[in-house]
């Protein structure tokens, strides 16, 4: 008899925050449902969680469960089967310069300057700003023993940092943040390229990237990673 190794779900409470305005999507409000923080989720039902669609953000394990809509669909890269195009070559040479180095601690006044000048350009308009320390501690600074911050630096200096934890099936891309006055470098999309780099060299099988929204412009980048699985009706669909 084959054991069933399938992590038990149903003993997780699960909350529903109120409704609040999307932060992609101007028309629509959004319902997340995320797992009680103080529940025991380890490693293996993390990986779990995430093939069912479920992302971190800071401490919480979340999943959008919004009353009308469902136009965010959980992605992620079999990079088995990933080839990079054109932009992307171009992207990894562009940026061969740089020195990337996983760590798992950082200097919090070195990350935190690039953090609040990126957030202040890129996502001005958003719900995470204005930034603050407090707001950083939550959301990057709260790491699991899995979390990696991975350092690329420019000539010794810190341009880019993306957060990631290690699953057993693959990487989970928690966020990333770098210089906007090095905008020509594609450093968002050179950080995905060095995280499938990272994933193959690991024998894993998949790069999470959250989730993809086809009408965000924020989401566009997603949609050059080819092949792609989407998470739809239970189960991932793989598209070019």
């Amino acid at each position: 008899m084959t054991r069933d190794i399938t992590p038990d779900i149903r003993k997780i409470k699960l909350y529903l925050t109120e409704p609040h305005p999307c932060s992609y999507l101007e028309d629509r409000e959004a319902t997340t449902a995320f797992i009680d923080p103080r529940a025991e989720v380890g490693s293996r039902l993390y990986d779990y969680l995430s093939q069912l669609g479920f992302r971190r953000s800071g401490r919480y394990l979340y999943i959008p469960r919004c009353a009308s809509c469902h136009a965010c669909i959980p992605v992620r890269i079999p990079v088995a089967r990933f080839t990079p195009n054109r932009q992307q070559r171009r992207c990894a040479k562009r940026n061969a310069d740089l020195v990337v180095t996983p760590v798992t601690r950082v200097d919090k006044q070195e990350h935190y300057e690039i953090y609040q000048k990126y957030i202040a350009t890129r996502h001005r308009d958003g719900d995470m700003f204005p930034v603050s320390v407090g707001q950083y501690d939550d959301f990057i600074g709260a790491q699991r023993d899995s979390t990696r911050y991975l350092e690329f630096r420019l000539d010794g200096a810190l341009v880019c940092c993306a957060v990631v934890d290690w699953l057993q099936s693959g990487l989970s891309a928690i966020y990333t943040y770098f210089d906007p006055d090095l905008d020509r470098r594609s450093l968002g999309t050179f950080a995905i390229l060095k995280q499938i780099e990272l994933t193959e060299e690991a024998g894993l099988e998949y790069v999470y990237l959250g989730y993809w929204i086809r009408d965000s412009d924020k989401m566009r980048y997603k949609s050059g990673f080819k092949p792609k699985q989407l998470y739809i009706e239970n189960r991932w669909l793989e598209v070019g």
